[in-house]
């Protein structure tokens, strides 16, 4: 037996309708009422095709100037994390410099002339508190080298390019916004240069590079600030980058897809972000003074601090080889006390960074702040000196000096002793006993040895290191002893003695008596 179905074609159109509509009914509902846009679509992986040599969107807003570095970034930097940038010392890197202003936009710069101020600067705040020192450093282990160069013969459209001998890491020129303009620079130190040694294969501390704009002013220097930029740089040896950027390839190619998600894809060029002028932009390279600090690097500075009041009087000045206490920071000295301060304890390469601290603030920086902001070996010596610890001398001496007497040496035992207390008897018979002051004063020795001995002394005598021939010291019966370096080491603390300075037999030099 055979059924036959017999529907008109009204009835099965309509079925056919009904049953689309069902299969559409349960699309979009995951996503809830106002939760679907088109840019959740385009996230998904199938759409995810753009152009790897093209910056985010969020780095090409609209900004007056706009600075491109030629050169990768590595794909080995996180979403949101800023860009990172491989360059080879000393390799010639092309910046190109646009003028990126609306129609309307500065007007006043239509047709006229802009100065940049490029720069390499530190990343790391620690080392921005003490970039001074770490460059200063570079400079005495690498004299007459620059940090950065512009590359004159390649760059294009720039004008009047100039650098200053105290400013090794900046340069400055001109450009036409009306024409194309690069620039070529050159960084000539490596990231590894300022990370401290210790086992071999530490990690290179990164760099800025960062260009300051600005327009000519009425006076007509260009000191009226447009726009600053700057993007994170780290710096190998000659074609280290290279090998870097191509580990950095390697190992994200190695990572899965969703890992891969997480980080940023690499671009053929590096545009500088905005950023806060730097802090002296405002004064050129050209215009700059002789920054205030030494010629010395931090690795070479003493321990030894500024002799107290004690070690000297009137008529001899203190030893500045002596150890004792310098004088103690006041929590109620002024900004001005407090420079005052830092200068007599040798910190001249920290007034600046100081500038606006009193005595109460320095004092309320930790060991760890000024070791943060100063390196470890300025910044435990700036603690030690502002809580008054003072290294512990191996060996003090008291010495008063005698009066000069033309004998010679065979006659040294003449001579008259300023004894505190001296005996005498009158034509009666009567003893009488008189007594005179004597200033002693205290030599510090770091040293157990003869000539730190001597070297002291000749300070505290006022006498010409040059002139002084032996020195003796008195012993049993009168004997004169040669003063040697096993004498010295084996003296007891804080001995005291008299010295008694003779004329040599020619009289020309000058013989030392330890009594």
């Amino acid at each position: 037996m055979a059924w036959v179905l017999k529907m008109d074609d009204a009835s099965i159109e309509s079925g056919l309708v009904h049953d689309f509509d069902a299969s559409l009914s349960g699309i979009g509902q995951e996503l809830g009422a106002g939760a679907y846009s088109m840019s959740d679509v385009l996230a998904l992986p199938i759409f995810k095709q753009e152009d790897s040599s093209l910056p985010p969107e969020s780095e090409t807003k609209n900004t007056p100037f706009q600075y491109v570095l030629c050169a990768a970034t590595s794909p080995a930097v996180k979403l949101h994390d800023e860009t990172l940038t491989y360059l080879n010392q000393g390799q010639s890197y092309e910046v190109r410099m646009l003028d990126n202003r609306k129609q309307e936009e500065l007007p006043e710069l239509n047709n006229k002339m802009v100065k940049s101020i490029v720069r390499v600067v530190f990343h790391d705040r620690r080392l921005q508190y003490t970039e001074h020192q770490q460059l200063e450093g570079w400079k005495w282990n690498r004299p007459g080298d620059r940090l950065l160069d512009i590359d004159i013969p390649m760059s294009v459209g720039i004008v009047e390019p100039k650098t200053h001998p105290s400013q090794l890491n900046a340069a400055e020129f001109l450009w036409d916004l009306n024409k194309r303009s690069s620039v070529f620079v050159q960084v000539h130190c490596i990231s590894t240069e300022f990370t401290p040694r210790k086992h071999g294969g530490e990690k290179g501390v990164p760099f800025r590079i960062q260009f300051d704009t600005f327009a000519q002013g009425e006076s007509g220097e260009y000191t009226e600030h447009l726009h600053s930029a700057s993007c994170q740089i780290k710096v190998f040896k000659p074609k280290g980058a290279d090998r870097k950027q191509k580990t950095d390839r390697e190992k994200m190619e190695k990572r899965s897809p969703q890992e891969k998600e997480k980080y940023q894809p690499s671009y053929d060029t590096t545009i500088l972000s905005e950023c806060s002028p730097w802090p002296d932009a405002y004064v050129s390279p050209n215009q700059a003074a002789t920054p205030s600090f030494t010629s010395t690097p931090l690795s070479t500075y003493t321990t030894s601090s500024v002799p107290d009041s004690d070690s000297s009087s009137p008529n001899h000045p203190a030893d500045p080889g002596s150890l004792g206490n310098s004088e103690q920071l006041s929590a109620t000295a002024s900004i001005q006390d407090a420079q005052k301060w830092l200068l007599k304890n040798r910190f001249n390469s920290y007034t600046r960074l100081f500038t606006h601290f009193s005595g109460s603030d320095l004092l309320k920086l930790t060991r760890d702040d000024l070791v943060q902001i100063c390196g470890p070996a300025d910044g435990i010596r700036l603690f030690n000196a502002l809580k008054s610890r003072s290294v512990r001398p191996r060996l003090t001496v008291y010495v008063c000096q005698e009066s000069l007497l033309e004998s010679p040496l065979l006659e040294s035992p003449l001579l008259e002793s300023p004894l505190l207390e001296r005996h005498s008897t009158n034509e009666n018979g009567e003893h009488s006993i008189s007594s005179s002051l004597h200033v002693y004063h205290a030599l510090y020795l770091e040293e157990l040895t003869a000539a730190e001995l001597i070297r002291k002394m000749a300070c505290v005598c006022s006498l010409p290191l040059g002139t002084i021939n032996q020195v003796y010291r008195q012993g049993p019966t009168g004997i004169h002893i040669l003063l040697s370096d096993q004498m010295v080491y084996n003296l007891p603390d804080e001995s005291c003695f008299l010295i008694s300075t003779v004329k040599d037999e020619l009289g020309e030099g000058l013989h030392l008596i330890l009594k």
